[in-house]
């Protein structure tokens, strides 16, 4: 499996499983990459992190049913999901040594398992609901799939195709310039928030928050 890992030099090894599922809580439109006859086919979709019972979790979510990449999810083939959060350009002419070259900062993370359609409809319905409920418990009036009518919600229902996939391995990689200096990072980080940009600030506090020791 050494080969099939995301290159992760070890100072940007994101190994706490407690930061990693609030990251893909808090990340969770993900892309899901899958191998249809040997070609990767990828979308773009929001998944729920299921932590209940043993292992490592699993992530529910459902596609179109139009879209054929569901139907490689056979319980048995190998998928990759990838979430990712805010990333930056790091200039070097923010450090505080002289030599340095641009660079990248960013937080992401990968999680294999093999996916596997549901096909109970009342376990389709529930894990929509509880889909929706996770992303309306930060809305202002919550609503809730239960206002809509019965044959509504079955019509939309059978326009999609509910999966899940066990977590088998996850990999966290936190690139944060863990391998600079702490005046390095300092610089980093000032020239960051002075840019005025929300995401390159956000990068900022986390290299500030995973850099405590500086």
């Amino acid at each position: 499996m050494e080969n099939r890992q995301m290159y992760k030099p070890r100072h940007f090894d994101m190994d706490d499983r407690q930061v990693i599922s609030d990251f893909m809580r808090a990340q969770s439109f993900a892309l899901l990459v899958s191998t249809t006859d040997g070609v990767p086919v990828a979308s773009h979709i929001p998944l729920l992190l299921d932590e209940t019972g043993n292992g490592k979790g699993k992530l529910l979510g459902h596609l179109a049913k139009a879209n054929p990449q569901w139907q490689a999810f056979d319980g048995e083939t190998e998928a990759l999901v990838i979430f990712w959060g805010p990333h930056t350009y790091i200039s070097p002419s923010w450090y505080e040594t002289d030599v340095g070259v641009p660079t990248w900062n960013y937080v992401t993370v990968h999680a294999y398992g093999k996916p596997a359609i549901i096909d109970d409809p009342e376990a389709v319905r529930q894990g929509q609901a509880r889909l929706v409920d996770a992303y309306e418990s930060d809305a202002t009036d919550n609503w809730s799939m239960d206002v809509l009518p019965d044959d509504y919600i079955d019509k939309m229902l059978k326009g999609i195709v509910s999966f899940e996939m066990p977590i088998d391995r996850i990999e966290g990689k936190f690139k944060l310039s863990q391998n600079r200096t702490p005046g390095d990072r300092a610089g980093a980080i000032k020239g960051l928030r002075a840019t005025g940009d929300a995401e390159a600030r956000e990068v900022a506090r986390l290299m500030a928050e995973y850099n405590s020791d500086d």
